[in-house]
């Protein structure tokens, strides 16, 4: 139980980090262009679109998921992450938030 609120507190700090710095989407650094990263999109066929193609597609999911998004992710992760330790968590809640929290830390977490 220790080790999934861990993972939950994690995961909180990680999107409190990204909200402070970017927006987020599938992106990935691909090259430089002067001093700031350049980015492309990777879609499912394998193919590859430069983020300035992709944003009229992407616009709405980035808005929708703007760093005000944060702020609720993080005080739920944490109340859950409460809820684990105490053992008051379902796993109907604990499931889904833990596969929440490592999908957050495995993106977030790699530095």
């Amino acid at each position: 139980m220790e080790a999934a609120a861990t993972r939950l507190r994690t995961a909180a700090r990680l999107l409190e980090d990204l909200r402070a710095r970017t927006l987020g989407g599938e992106w990935e650094v691909a090259g430089l262009l002067a001093t700031r990263p350049e980015i492309v999109a990777r879609h499912a066929d394998g193919s590859r679109e430069h983020v300035a193609e992709t944003r009229a597609r992407t616009s709405e999911w980035i808005a929708g998921l703007a760093p005000a998004l944060a702020e609720p992710l993080v005080a739920w992760l944490r109340a859950t992450a409460d809820a684990v330790e105490a053992g008051r968590a379902s796993a109907d809640v604990a499931g889904p938030a833990g596969a929440f929290a490592a999908a957050v830390t495995d993106r977030l977490g790699r530095g």
